[in-house]
């Protein structure tokens, strides 16, 4: 009897698969089971809103730490003019007997400094240092920092981004949680100040994957590894700092608050994160190509520039977000325009429950932030953009941020 040949052998294999694929049962339970998982995870991820960060809550009425030590708030500044009069004033409000502003004015082309000091309150607490070019091996913004410490004469060194609007309890209640714990290194999560349309619809949902995806109880224990920080308002204790070689030991990394973090835990030092949205706010960008450049510069960043994380991300986020209101609009189509009776109504029911749950997931995120929740009809959109800036982190090795140039996480040559 004649063998088949090869390829007889291959085309019935998958003339095979294609049959099984095609019957009815199997067809239900993949799509079932598709559908189930996904009603679980959203199911899960709406009641889980309210419970992430409730240990690690800081409240803004904790009486003060009797004996805190002089804290400077330290705040580089790179073209903030726009920005900079608003913190600075903030930060003098700071209800501290023993602080001070130190401002790096880090080489701005707008007045930054000049801005800076128009809001100085007489006091003699506010000092506005001229920045100078890195060394080589140096980011700009680690060196300024590193420029603010050096001038700094507090024990505790809080260092606050330009476009942080302080509570005037925050640096406080901040430094009384570090005294309290005895960290080396503590830092915050402030509210997001949200005015543009595409502010509301993005930044929440990746603010929140970031949010999300670091696990609070890992990072407040000292034998794990796990380590994470806040820059926009991020506080030291001296000693600790300077062991390390302070911002030296992140000179050229682009997430040097999550560095710092890092290296101070494996160290020995103890860390800490607060959830605390009355200490700061913080307008981080102000249109959609801000929003694409300035995450696009970090949150590749954050998964260690692993390809394999960041495309595991864009599948997720595709398969577990995108997908189903793919799937729902297509069925829609197929029976109201083009009159198929496939998919029956039950699935595009179905369908329907997963994506309304995507929804009120962003509506309770949006109400946990203090917000309407209007905009959480916006969910989709909002993963669609995150998509894109993934795949451009993943698929470039480039960003650029405020005319600075960074190449795998590193400061280029041209901006060291």
């Amino acid at each position: 009897m004649r063998k088949p040949q090869p390829e007889t052998v291959a085309e019935g294999s998958w003339s095979g698969l294609l049959e099984l694929w095609a019957e009815p049962a199997l067809s239900g339970i993949l799509a079932g089971g598709y559908l189930l998982l996904l009603s679980l995870m959203w199911v899960l991820l709406v009641f889980g809103v309210g419970r992430w960060g409730r240990r690690f809550l800081l409240r803004s009425e904790v009486p003060f730490h009797p004996e805190l030590p002089f804290v400077s708030i330290c705040v580089p500044a790179r073209d903030e003019a726009h920005n900079i009069g608003a913190c600075v004033a903030a930060a003098l409000t700071t209800t501290l007997e023993r602080f001070e502003v130190v401002v790096v004015d880090d080489r701005s082309s707008d007045g930054t400094g000049d801005a800076a000091r128009a809001v100085d309150d007489g006091t003699g607490r506010l000092r506005v240092v001229e920045g100078t070019e890195p060394p080589k091996g140096w980011a700009g913004k680690p060196w300024a920092c590193a420029r603010a410490a050096g001038e700094a004469r507090g024990a505790l060194l809080c260092f606050v981004d330009a476009d942080v609007r302080l509570h005037p309890r925050a640096v406080g209640a901040l430094a009384t949680e570090l005294e309290a714990h005895e960290l080396g290194l503590i830092s915050a999560f402030g509210t997001w100040e949200l005015v543009g349309w595409w502010e509301r619809v993005v930044i929440p949902a990746v603010g929140w994957l970031i949010r999300g995806s670091v696990d609070l109880e890992r990072v407040h224990q000292p034998g794990k590894l796990e380590a994470f920080a806040n820059g926009q308002m991020l506080m030291v204790e001296r000693g600790a700092y300077q062991s390390v070689g302070g911002h030296e030991a992140v000179a050229a990394d682009v997430l040097d608050d999550v560095r710092m973090a890092r290296v101070l835990k494996r160290r020995g030092h103890r860390i800490g994160l607060r959830l605390a949205p009355w200490a700061f706010r913080v307008r981080l960008y102000r249109s959609l190509s801000e929003i694409v450049s300035g995450y696009g510069k970090n949150l590749y960043e954050g998964m260690d520039r692993r390809a394999a994380l960041g495309l595991g991300a864009i599948l997720f986020i595709v398969v577990g977000t995108l997908l189903p209101w793919g799937l729902l609009f297509a069925s829609m189509v197929s029976r109201l325009a083009l009159g198929w009776g496939l998919p029956g109504a039950s699935w595009i029911l179905w369908l329907a429950a997963v994506c309304s749950l995507q929804i009120l997931f962003r509506w309770r995120l949006e109400r946990a932030d203090g917000r309407s929740g209007r905009d959480a009809w916006t969910h989709p959109i909002a993963n669609v953009v995150l998509v894109a800036i993934l795949a451009r982190a993943v698929f470039g090795v480039r960003a650029t941020w405020k005319g600075r140039s960074f190449e795998d996480g590193q400061a280029t040559s041209a901006e060291r």
